[in-house]
């Protein structure tokens, strides 16, 4: 027998349900083995995505469209014939034996597993790296017959291999989430222990007697593929605060509202300039929202920006400009970078589109964002025109930041 070739039973060695659970617990296993540290400064879509890629089975394809034969003679003993055949016991007899190779790609060991929906079938195969081959003895030089045992065979490997395709497909399609869960499971259980956990979000409460200018919904209860590992600078984790995420959404929901009815109404907004539409936002947001201990809250530094600030440092910006193009564009998501330095930032940039064809600069929009170094990925659509991204603080890909972009059609 050739180097490096080996015999098994097709399907049928091990479960494939024990295989699959092999490969989740010890990528699981190794997310509880990582370093404290690691996991706190580490950007999570980065790893996640690694993790993911550790985890993910290769689908097994055979190239039926590839078969070949190739024959030998061979000594065949005599148990091995047909009743219709007269031998000795326990001779051997010279026979022409047809082998068909198959070859195939992805991953070997499916070869062996066995399905949890199988056919009661099962055949021994020569496998290779690959290919594999069986072997149908010519006992009477009848090449249909042949043809029919080798079609029958093929027939059986490709329904077994639909049933392993579709396990695996299934378990491809969960195992992102699973290593979502256990990544936050573990990073939560770090952070409860460390003591730090309260000190994450700061909270920005939502004032209950102010008479709005434009009617606000109320906000709802918040519901409690190979990559690189990803590589961390920091050497330990230091708590910042962070804006929390309840809030930011209704922040995002007021501003987004505000936008909406500047597009009812542009009789009144339209030739405004941005500073003055900034200050539209303002004058919602500053008395729906109650700083924090310090009295810090919503205020303006330069022409368009709106940013709420805590202990000194930058914790939202929002940016309002009007649509320029695709360079202006990315160069507003840049400022807004420039201007953040914690963890798990929080910024929107608002648009306004003066073109007449809003949709054309929408499209636009999509297509180019990605474009800036700083881009991690598309989290949400909350509306068409309100797009959630998430990008990374300049040099750091650990240190993450939520922006929402957002688009108010409004004619100079």
């Amino acid at each position: 027998m050739r180097h490096g070739y080996g015999r098994t039973k097709i399907f049928a060695e091990r479960e494939l349900r024990d295989y699959l659970q092999q490969i989740k617990s010890s990528v699981i296993q190794s997310i509880e083995n990582e370093n404290d540290d690691y996991l706190l400064n580490v950007n999570a879509n980065d790893y996640i995505k690694h993790k993911l890629s550790e985890a993910h089975v290769e689908q097994l394809v055979i190239h039926q469209d590839q078969i070949y034969a190739s024959s030998s003679e061979q000594m065949i003993p005599s148990e091995y014939f047909p009743h219709s055949f007269f031998v000795h016991p326990g001779k051997k007899y010279k026979k022409d034996v047809i082998k068909f190779h198959i070859p195939f790609s992805g991953n070997t060991e499916l070869l062996k597993c066995a399905p949890g929906s199988r056919l009661m079938w099962a055949m021994e195969v020569e496998l290779s790296n690959q290919e594999f081959c069986f072997e149908i003895i010519n006992f009477s030089d009848d090449a249909e017959s042949i043809t029919r045992e080798k079609d029958s065979n093929m027939r059986s490997i490709m329904q077994q291999l639909g049933n392993v395709s579709s396990e695996v497909q299934q378990y491809n399609s969960s195992i992102e989430a699973q290593i979502k869960q256990a990544f936050e499971a573990r990073k939560k259980r770090i952070l409860a222990k460390s003591g730090v956990l309260a000190s994450l979000g700061v909270q920005i409460k939502k004032t209950g007697s102010v008479s709005p200018t434009f009617s606000i919904p109320t906000p709802q209860t918040r519901k409690k593929i190979s990559v690189s590992k990803p590589v961390v600078k920091e050497a330990g984790y230091t708590p910042e605060p962070t804006l929390d995420e309840t809030t930011y959404l209704d922040i995002l929901k007021l501003i987004h509202d505000v936008g909406k009815e500047f597009e009812r109404l542009p009789s009144l907004y339209s030739g405004k300039e941005e500073e003055h539409l900034r200050d539209h936002y303002l004058m919602m947001l500053e008395p729906n929202f109650q700083g924090s201990a310090t009295g810090e809250t919503f205020n303006k530094t330069g022409k368009t920006d709106i940013l709420l600030r805590h202990e000194g440092t930058n914790m939202f910006i929002a940016e309002c400009k009007f649509w320029h193009g695709k360079k202006g564009f990315l160069d507003t998501i840049s400022q807004l970078l420039g201007y953040l330095t914690w963890r798990d930032s929080k910024a929107a940039v608002i648009m306004f589109v003066p073109n007449k064809d809003f949709t054309s600069v929408l499209e636009t929009a999509k297509q180019v964002v990605s474009e800036h170094p700083n881009y991690l990925g598309f989290t949400n659509a909350k509306d068409e025109t309100w797009l959630n991204y998430i990008f990374h603080l300049n040099d750091d890909r650990n240190r993450q930041v939520k922006i929402a972009i957002m688009f108010y059609h409004i004619p100079k």
